[in-house]
């Protein structure tokens, strides 16, 4: 079964434009606001988001990066990648709004890794959460706060994201189905 094209270049464009003025509306300006993507392409997106709110409000957004790898309670079942590097912004996160960002929330349990790790690092005095594509089958009681695009999709599918930076194009499909 062929990819089917669900979001393109632009259609990621408008969802990230949202996305940066909903983070904005929520936080009532940029003040005490860090941006931390979950590698890959959580990071890319996080720094795309930190642009477009640094020239909405006029302000720049602390951007960092936090690894999950080592606090995923599925190590045992899945193959893990290398770890990636943490990097929490000079300013830090305590008693700061902390915006995780990731490119698809499935079961939860990227997040849940992300909040274990965020609470080895510090006490961000919020956190919220921003994802491109949310496309359900949730198995830990996980909810954003920011969604690009819901896409219903069936377990057996597979949701790809494609960006500029990690692939040299920006792109959302769906591949897989009834097996």
């Amino acid at each position: 079964m062929s990819a089917r094209i669900v979001l393109q270049e632009a259609d990621i464009r408008r969802a990230l434009t949202r996305i940066a003025h909903e983070i904005l509306e929520s936080n009532r300006g940029a003040n005490d606001l860090v941006l931390l993507g979950i590698p890959t392409r959580g990071v890319s997106l996080a720094e795309r988001l930190a642009l477009q709110i640094t020239e909405i409000a006029q302000t720049a957004v602390p951007v960092g990066s936090l690894d999950v790898t080592l606090f995923r309670d599925d190590l045992a079942k899945h193959p893990t990648r290398s770890p990636r590097r943490t990097e929490i912004p000079a300013g830090g996160i305590d008693g700061k709004t902390v915006v995780l960002v990731d490119d698809v929330l499935f079961s939860g349990r990227s997040i849940r890794a992300a909040l274990d790790a965020l609470q080895s690092i510090g006490r961000p005095a919020v956190v919220r959460l921003a994802i491109l594509i949310d496309r359900g089958h949730r198995e830990l009681p996980i909810r954003p706060d920011f969604v690009g695009k819901n896409i219903p999709s069936a377990r057996t599918e597979r949701v790809n994201v494609r960006l500029r930076e990690d692939d040299g194009e920006d792109l959302v499909s769906i591949d897989g189905g009834a097996e």
